[in-house]
């Protein structure tokens, strides 16, 4: 059985001397991986086709094993992304918690689109630490563990400006803020980003700016939130932070 999917590479190994499994997601199909033969020779058609981030087009041949990729075209390479270490760093880190957090063959459509458009962005030099917390809690409410950002995550109670609790699972109003000493206070546009990033589509959010302090506060929060539901180690996060002492 032949399917033509449109996918994103997700991960890519090696397989035997000339070969790569490969992880792809679609918007038909999911995620799902596939063996792309002979793509290790340089002067093979599948090398260009089974880079990492490569946003294409797959003949997929499925049957009782694993699937094989029959022919692919590149509908976009992202190519800046792998030619910036930064951008590599925050698209590798996306990709992986895609993968680890999403099962197989499961349709998204929708997230889908998000994936693809964070990484355009990154492509485009758009801030990726902005865009990574953004793709972070989406792919956190796909995967059923999303903080509650849209009101106090206690009482229900909405307002302008919350406490963040890791323990408690999201905000938490100034009534409920008891509850957890620990709670990180959130000024009133914090607030509103979280609600923002989470709820809205990425295409509408557009351009948005962070004042540094900010935006590190943010994604400790979202670490700290991650290492407590997240359940899987991701290798790429190291790399991130080593990258932000760098910095």
């Amino acid at each position: 059985m032949f399917d033509k999917v449109e996918g994103i590479i997700l991960r890519t190994q090696n397989y035997g001397e000339t070969h790569k499994i490969v992880t792809i997601f679609t918007g038909q199909t999911g995620k799902i991986g596939a063996i792309a033969r002979g793509a290790k020779k340089p002067k093979s058609r599948m090398a260009a086709i089974t880079q990492p981030f490569i946003h294409g087009s797959f003949l997929i041949q499925s049957g009782r094993g694993l699937a094989t990729i029959q022919q692919g075209e590149v509908i976009s390479s992202l190519r800046s992304i792998r030619e910036d270490i930064i951008k590599t760093a925050y698209a590798t880190y996306i990709a992986e918690l895609t993968d680890k957090l999403l099962d197989e063959k499961v349709v998204d459509v929708l997230l889908y689109k998000q994936l693809l458009k964070t990484l355009q962005w990154i492509a485009d030099d758009k801030d990726p630490e902005i865009l990574t917390i953004i793709y972070e809690l989406k792919m956190y409410k796909r995967a059923g563990f999303a903080p509650v950002v849209t009101r106090c995550v206690h009482c229900g109670q909405q307002e302008q400006s919350y406490s963040f609790s890791v323990a408690e699972g999201g905000f938490l109003c100034s009534r409920c803020q008891w509850k957890d000493p620990n709670a990180t206070n959130l000024p009133n546009n914090l607030s509103k980003l979280l609600y923002i990033f989470s709820e809205i589509d990425i295409e509408r959010i557009g351009n948005i700016s962070i004042k540094p302090e900010n935006k590190k506060l943010l994604q400790q929060l979202m670490e700290l939130y991650y290492e407590r539901y997240g359940g899987y180690y991701l290798k790429s996060k190291k790399f991130l932070k080593q990258l932000d002492l760098l910095k």
